[in-house]
């Protein structure tokens, strides 16, 4: 793949030489006739000049030969002395009189039968040579002046002229690509930078580039380049947290697991062996419950950094989750209960919401005694805020201990919880734009309340 530099400089070059091309020919053309007209006014000039003189003389007594002695010799020192220009044409003349005599003729002047019959400016073929001339007419004299010059030498100017004007930009194209090149350097210096400042960094350093000054351009790449570090960051964070968490929580029942073991080889009686395997089997369950929750905490958070929120019905959400776990209630003999409104529409994050409303009965599941009920209740209310609760017959919470239940691995009351449960719909109740509050009931158990208030909006 070619640099950035080559890919800008090489359509920007053929691109400055056909537009240089496609100028210089429109110079040529429009120089080369500009020029001609140029030398046919000069022409014109130097005939009226001669009439001038002409009509100086005495009519009847001009000294053609004097005359044509000092206009000979004065176009014969054309770019001889030091006043000379390069651009001056030797011109040639040639005086008739109206019925055709010739009168004077320089030397250099084409042998011509008549006079041309072609007033003003005019091309003529003599001898092989091609002629640009102007005739001038003048009555008063009863005089024909004819005023002319090689087309050849002319051709000759004209080029040298075009030439050197030309000669500017065939020189300034190679120095526009050198001077171009270094400019474009100099403009992807920033980007180069910023290139090295990434290459610097080692697999570790996850800090946000701060290069200061970056052009306007840069700073959207920069600004990407960040946020995919911090997603990043994030990512190797929940990794940190997920395995530390799993060698933190399993660590413990890993070995209480193998202490239930050895006692089991080790018992003395079928009844002492019994014992141990159902201890064992109680934390192997145990041990799968916290393996559970990590994975779903795992799972759960990266998803809620960009919520997918829509429109549901969450009377129709809440009934899908209980029919889920219908026979969990059936092996806890517990019943579950629906109450509230048939329709309730929310706008949220349903696969979210549904991780966080199986928890919460979960929980409830765990608490309630055999034979009571738990219920779950979904109540729109007057300021437009919808309440979702799930409320069980069990012990209740510690006042003492409320905020700790939503803390990671903190449990109370239950030797086989993992602490998860609720520090899971915590997390979720903050990303999908609801408050969880725990509350003891007045006649006994817990109330686990979301509120879904419309002024809370998802956190980012």
């Amino acid at each position: 793949m070619n640099s950035v530099r080559t890919r800008i400089l090489l359509p920007l070059l053929v691109l400055v030489l056909l537009g240089d091309v496609l100028i210089s020919w429109l110079v040529l053309r429009d120089s080369h006739h500009e020029i001609e007209e140029v030398y046919d006014a000069q022409l014109a000039q130097s005939a009226r000049l001669l009439q001038g003189v002409l009509r100086s003389q005495e009519p009847g007594n001009a000294d053609w030969e004097r005359l044509y002695q000092a206009f000979d010799q004065a176009m014969s020192r054309v770019g001889v002395d030091g006043a000379a220009h390069p651009y001056e044409t030797r011109l040639t003349f040639q005086v008739w009189r109206d019925d055709g005599q010739l009168l004077v003729r320089s030397a250099e002047a084409p042998v011509l039968a008549a006079p041309p019959t072609t007033l003003g400016g005019h091309d003529l073929l003599e001898n092989g040579r091609d002629w640009c001339a102007f005739l001038l007419a003048d009555p008063q004299q009863g005089l024909l002046i004819w005023v002319g010059e090689r087309d050849d030498v002319r051709q000759d100017l004209i080029q040298r002229i075009v030439r050197h004007t030309l000669r500017p930009t065939l020189v300034g194209l190679p120095l526009l690509a050198l001077l171009s090149w270094l400019a474009i350097g100099w403009g992807l210096a920033p980007l180069r930078a910023m290139a090295q400042a990434i290459r610097g960094r080692n697999a570790e350093t996850l800090q946000p580039l701060a290069l200061n000054p970056l052009p306007q351009d840069l700073e959207p790449m920069q600004t990407a380049l960040n946020q995919l570090l911090a997603q990043i960051d994030s990512l190797l964070e929940r990794e940190r947290r997920f395995i530390a968490d799993a060698a933190h929580e399993l660590r413990t029942p890993l070995a209480i697991l193998r202490i239930h073991a050895q006692n089991a080889q080790q018992a003395a009686s079928p009844q002492q062996q019994r014992e141990a395997l159902d201890f064992l089997v109680s934390g192997v369950d145990r041990a799968t419950r916290i393996a559970s929750q990590l994975l779903t905490m795992a799972r759960i958070e990266p998803h809620l950094h960009s919520p997918r929120m829509c429109r549901i019905d969450l009377c129709a959400l809440v009934r899908e989750e209980l029919a889920e776990l219908a026979p969990l209630a059936l092996e806890k003999e517990v019943e579950l209960v629906l109450e509230g409104t048939e329709d309730c529409q929310l706008d949220t994050d349903p696969a979210a919401l549904s991780i966080a409303l199986q928890n919460l009965l979960t929980n409830a599941l765990n608490f309630s005694p055999v034979g009571s009920e738990v219920r779950v209740g979904v109540r729109p209310q007057a300021d437009g805020s919808v309440h979702l609760s799930v409320e069980d017959a069990g012990p209740g919470i510690d006042e003492q201990h409320r905020e700790r239940l939503l803390e990671r691995f903190y449990s109370q009351g239950n030797a086989q919880g993992a602490g998860l449960g609720l520090a899971i719909v915590q997390m979720i109740a903050g990303k999908i734009g609801c408050r969880l509050q725990l509350h003891n009931r007045p006649e006994g158990g817990l109330c686990a309340l979301l509120q879904f208030t419309p002024a809370l909006q998802p956190s980012a």
